[in-house]
């Protein structure tokens, strides 16, 4: 993987070196900080791939520090770190927009391919060629530049949101199955990532509400139709 910068937060010295030692040898360029305020500073200078985020820092935790990114790059990619196998942690992690989740201990080839499967997502030069604009109603969405508009009003969807809300676009007024869409996006239909799918199908209804003519319903036992 050449050509990728990731920003890792870990305040666990021996840890973070460590992670950074590997991902150099696997030509990745690393830039390691102990603590959220720091990782938060290099981020508003410096262009990241992706975010490799420990959820227990000091000065500013990783929960707090994903969303500050987020709100200077909402599409960055972001993977939690946690020692806490917790469902209300790894859920919260998902609601402000990341990508994944690892707790430790862990293996480091896992943590790898989590991220050439996330960068393999989220790459536009390695994705199928996408469709420049959808009419869903009112609404134009347009799944390149990651862009839904209501009239003149227009909102920035996260990568998820952009490829979830394709997704059911692409099916149209058919049901978009759930596993499908989970090893898709998620790549695991695991019990956690489906609770981060229903977290991502929350916000898109949120978006398309001007709308009354457009709904994302739920098929009981199967998926998510839109219709409008």
């Amino acid at each position: 993987m050449k050509n990728i910068r990731i920003l890792l937060a870990e305040d666990d010295t021996n840890l973070g070196s460590l992670l950074r030692n590997y991902l150099a040898a696997k030509n990745i360029e690393t830039n390691l900080f102990g603590n959220g305020l720091s990782a938060l500073e290099s981020f508003s200078v410096k262009q990241y791939d992706l975010c490799i985020l420990d959820i227990m820092m000091p000065e500013m935790d990783g929960l707090t520090l994903a969303k500050e990114i987020s709100k200077i790059d909402p599409a960055i990619p972001i993977i939690f770190l946690t020692a806490k196998n917790q469902k209300d942690d790894i859920l919260e992690g998902f609601r402000t927009g990341a990508d994944d989740y690892i707790t430790k201990p862990f293996l480091m080839e896992e943590l790898l391919y989590r991220i050439q499967a996330i960068l393999k997502r989220t790459k536009t030069s390695a994705a199928p060629k996408k469709q420049e604009k959808y009419t869903i109603g009112k609404y134009t969405f347009e799944p390149l530049k990651q862009m839904l508009a209501f009239g003149d009003k227009s909102v920035k969807l996260t990568t998820k949101e952009s490829e979830l809300l394709e997704l059911l676009c692409q099916h149209g007024n058919e049901i978009l199955e759930r596993n499908f869409a989970l090893k898709s996006i998620w790549i695991d239909d695991n019990y956690f990532n489906a609770r981060s799918m229903d977290v991502y199908i929350t916000r898109l209804r949120k978006y398309l509400k001007n709308d009354p003519s457009v709904r994302i319903i739920n098929v009981h036992g199967r998926g998510y139709k839109l219709t409008g």
